[in-house]
C-alpha cells in the first residue's frame, strides 16, 4: 500500500479554497486503486494532516498531475503558512481489530 500524506498550517481558507479542495479530494477518490483515506487537526497549534491510502502508485501518479492539484500547487500560498508532503510504502498494517478505519486491513495486506 502506498500513502501520501499532506501535512499542513492553514491561513484563512476561502470558497475558492474549499471549492478547489473538493475538486481534488474527488480526484484522489476517482483515481486507480485508491483505498481511502483520513484527515486530522491539532486542536492546539491547528496542524492539518490528510492521509490518502492507494492499493499502488498508479492513483497517487494520476492525483499527481490532475489539473486542480497543479492549480493547488501553485496557488497554495494564498491558503496555507507551510506544508509538506510524505509519501510512503506501508510494508505491514495490523491491530486488534477494535479500531475502526477508513480502510479495511485485509486491503492494507502488500508483499514486502
Amino acid at each position: 500500500m502506498i500513502t501520501a500524506t499532506f501535512i499542513f498550517d492553514k491561513k484563512q481558507f476561502d470558497d475558492q479554497f474549499h471549492a478547489l479542495d473538493k475538486l481534488i479530494a474527488d480526484a484522489a477518490r476517482a483515481s486507480t486503486d485508491y483505498l481511502g483515506e483520513e484527515t486530522w487537526e491539532n486542536p492546539t497549534s491547528g496542524r492539518i494532516s490528510t492521509v490518502y491510502y492507494w492499493r499502488t502508485e498508479i492513483g497517487l501518479r494520476e492525483l499527481m498531475v490532475n489539473p486542480h492539484h497543479l492549480e493547488a500547487k501553485r496557488r497554495y500560498s494564498e491558503w496555507l503558512s507551510g506544508y509538506r508532503v510524505e509519501i510512503a510504502k506501508v510494508l505491514r498494517c495490523y491491530g486488534d481489530g477494535l479500531l475502526s478505519s477508513t480502510v479495511e486491513l485485509s486491503e492494507m495486506i502488500t508483499t514486502a
